[in-house]
């Protein structure tokens, strides 16, 4: 069992200074409860040297740590500790001068634009108010590529006058705008005369939902990433997709190749995934690299040819 005094404060600063989701708190707290647990009862996480968070990281490593995960843990000691020398609970930050980890460069998976089209007619085809609303879903996380705890939470208030925009509170709490076409907004429109068919009966889920766009009856009173998913893989089925190749973040991966593919500027579809870092939006230039070799490799007259020798 974790004991610093000091973590829980750590986590608080986190949550209110730096707008970090209870997803990522959690993550923080099962980082630091690794490495006390790795340190032991007779040394505290305030005196931890680099060398310890250095057998920490080793260790995790040797158990299969995956190099996403161990980058993810490394931030959270140079927070930590960060935050300890901050509050001069301890002179200096052992994890500034860690290692960093390879980063985990897996390409993430990809739909192509004739699979996406196959799951919006989909949603189309599906009669009665789960299919309204499943298309309305659709189309408005492929138009604005949003995460799926932005597009579950959406306010009815998103949506008022028919916007050409979305406002999305993203990450951390920061703002940005995204602009619908005219298919997601149409879709919403359909949408709206059947909303209340998925509003809770009553109790505080009912009138959590009135402001919810896509209400429902959990206790948030809205659609749940969940139920987003479990409904992503019934379209896939109906769509004659394998559902493993569906998900949430596959849309949105879609959604920013996509438009990279059809001569999007990088800087414009950061802005729109709301990316912090414009590296993290680059992977898609190396999805579509992979994508024009794979073509290439497959349909071009001479890819099979061997070398004819000198």
């Amino acid at each position: 069992m974790m004991e610093s005094r000091h973590v829980e404060t750590f986590l608080e600063m986190m949550a209110v200074d730096r707008g970090a989701s209870p997803h990522t708190l959690d993550a923080y707290r099962r980082d630091l409860e690794g490495l006390a647990a790795f340190l032991g009862p007779t040394r505290p996480l305030e005196r931890a040297s680099t060398d310890d968070l250095r057998a920490f990281l080793q260790h995790q490593a040797a158990q299969g740590m995956a190099p996403r995960t161990a980058a993810r843990r490394r931030s959270t000691l140079r927070q930590f500790y960060g935050f300890l020398a901050a509050e001069r609970r301890r002179p200096d930050n052992p994890a500034d001068i860690l290692d960093a980890p390879r980063a985990d460069h897996t390409l993430p998976r990809l739909l192509d634009e004739a699979e996406v089209d196959r799951l919006l007619a989909a949603a189309r085809a599906w009669d009665g108010p789960h299919g309204l609303r499943a298309s309305a879903l659709m189309e408005l996380v492929y138009a604005a590529g949003l995460r799926v705890s932005e597009l579950v939470s959406l306010p009815l208030s998103a949506v008022a006058r028919d916007p050409d925009v979305l406002l999305i509170r993203g990450k951390g709490g920061k703002e940005r705008v995204v602009p619908i076409g005219e298919p997601a907004r149409a879709a919403v429109r359909d949408y709206l005369p059947v909303r209340e068919t998925f509003l809770a009966p009553g109790g505080r889920a009912r009138a959590l939902g009135r402001r919810a766009l896509f209400p429902s009856r959990a206790a948030a009173g809205h659609l749940t990433r969940d139920g987003f998913s479990k409904m992503l893989s019934d379209l896939a089925v109906r769509a004659g997709l394998p559902p493993s190749r569906v998900s949430p973040h596959v849309l949105r991966h879609a959604f920013a190749t996509h438009l990279l593919a059809h001569g999007a500027d990088l800087r414009g579809v950061q802005a729109m995934l709301g990316h912090a870092d414009i590296s993290t939006t680059q992977i898609y230039t190396h999805v579509l690299d992979a994508r024009l070799k794979a073509l290439v490799g497959e349909h071009h007259p001479l890819a099979g040819r061997k070398a004819v020798p000198p």
